[in-house]
């Protein structure tokens, strides 16, 4: 993004969002910081330059389309337009197909599937009436590839996070506004390290990389690219 456009990012409190706020603040775009937990949002805010710039959005339950709503409301009420989402709320979970229960399919499609919705929805009417805008989703590689065991649930979330994303491309491409999928294999995160000990995590992903792709798919430079999955797996 351009100095001074604004971006809501999602999900700050998490590896991915941390690290796209700080990119994306770094390069001079003004943000709208979303997040569920007042304490993480905190700690994200600190490792931010220019703090002031920034709108703090604590608190809010994106599975709920009316918070969605009031998060487009206030930073259209503190910055006057919104020319990209980043939307990088999500959760991952595996479990066998016989022992996953309802609330295990239900958790993942709110946590991955509805949030996006949700954000989706509320933000694309003023891009529309805007003529520009940029909307990024966060897919993962089991959303486009054969999902492996324990997989099954997340994998359905995640491709309909795709699916999504290439519908509402397809709706918006005519009136200037751009929405692409990111679909990362495994992210190096404390929590992946600490899950998978004996993994070669030189081989994975850094939440750096994800965000320098989404940070260029939110820019101009990316103008003419719209529907798109694309795939950040590191050296996976």
């Amino acid at each position: 993004m351009s100095a001074d456009e604004v971006v809501i990012v999602t999900g700050v409190g998490g590896n991915l969002g941390t690290a796209v706020a700080e990119l994306l603040a770094a390069r001079g775009s003004q943000l709208v910081l979303v997040e569920r937990t007042a304490a993480n949002l905190a700690a994200t805010m600190d490792r931010l330059p220019r703090r002031e710039r920034h709108l703090a959005m604590p608190g809010v339950e994106l599975t709920d389309a009316a918070a969605a709503g009031t998060v487009c409301a206030e930073a259209l009420a503190r910055f006057g337009r919104i020319d990209g989402l980043a939307h990088t709320v999500g959760s991952f979970a595996m479990a066998d197909i016989d022992a996953a229960d309802p609330a295990h399919w239900e958790g993942l499609y709110r946590a991955n599937l509805l949030t996006t919705l949700s954000m989706c929805r509320a933000v694309a009417p003023h891009m529309r009436a805007a003529g520009r805008g940029a909307i990024v989703t966060i897919g993962a590689t089991a959303a486009a590839a054969r999902a492996a065991k324990g997989m099954a649930a997340y994998a359905a979330a995640k491709s309909a996070v795709l699916r999504l994303t290439e519908s509402l491309a397809d709706e918006l491409k005519s009136v200037g506004v751009r929405a692409n999928c990111v679909l990362p294999s495994i992210i190096d995160t404390p929590q992946n390290r600490a899950a998978m000990p004996k993994a070669d995590t030189s081989r994975w992903v850094r939440p750096v990389q994800i965000a320098e792709v989404i940070a260029f798919l939110l820019s101009d430079a990316a103008s003419g690219v719209t529907g798109a999955a694309i795939p950040v797996t590191g050296r996976g």
